[in-house]
């Protein structure tokens, strides 16, 4: 099994770097593979709403300018997803933002790739802000029917300077609890192949409320 982690911090081992690597060292220890992505240094296009992915279903975005598709494909391997933010300005990063909306767009208009996959996010902050971008992170997993791990509070670390959450104890144990719980998710999904039958899934009813 494998867990990749999508790193959107602009600082590929700064303090979003940090929590990430503790909820996988959990990971690593339980005997399930882990990797970190780092995204939020690159150049990522928004989503222009073409609509292309939908029309196509190849699984691949129409704007080319950067690695995306790469990326869709190798998440769409992985048995679990650990997507990790710093906060700006109470918010998830212009990058990070660009670069969810439109993966995860992409796998829900061709057949919801991530669905029933293990998924988690963290948050590194200096001060406040934490919990409403933890919150948007969560959107996107939560519409793509993934397993969400969850630990002993939020999923929030605090520090300012690179390695300053190392000295967060209990946002520590946070990362450490989630990584815990995230593979004991990851092997009673395995241990149940075969002998639970999991949820089919249902074709999207979609609705608007204006007449």
């Amino acid at each position: 099994m494998k867990v990749i982690a999508v790193n959107g911090s602009p600082h590929k081992e700064g303090n979003t770097f940090q929590a990430l690597r503790m909820v996988g060292d959990e990971l690593i220890a339980s005997g399930i593979d882990f990797e970190i992505l780092h995204i939020g240094h690159k150049m990522i296009h928004g989503c222009i709403a073409c609509n292309k992915c939908a029309i196509n279903k190849d699984e691949k975005c129409s704007i080319k300018t950067d690695d995306l598709n790469t990326w869709i494909q190798q998440l769409k391997q992985a048995d679990g997803i650990l997507i990790g933010s710093p906060v700006h300005y109470s918010g998830i990063p212009g990058t990070m933002k660009s670069f969810l909306d439109r993966l995860f767009y992409v796998s829900g208009v061709n057949g919801n790739l991530f669905r029933q996959k293990v998924g988690a996010a963290v948050v590194a902050v200096r001060r406040t802000g934490g919990t409403a971008t933890f919150d948007s992170l969560n959107h996107y997993l939560n519409y793509s029917e993934m397993i969400i791990a969850t630990s002993n509070y939020w999923n929030v670390i605090h520090g300012r300077s690179a390695g300053e959450v190392t000295q967060d104890l209990e946002g520590v144990q946070i990362m450490r609890v989630l990584g815990k719980n995230m593979a004991w998710l990851l092997k009673m999904k395995e241990a149940t192949v075969g002998s639970i039958e999991p949820p089919k899934p249902e074709k999207k009813e979609m609705m608007n409320f204006i007449r």
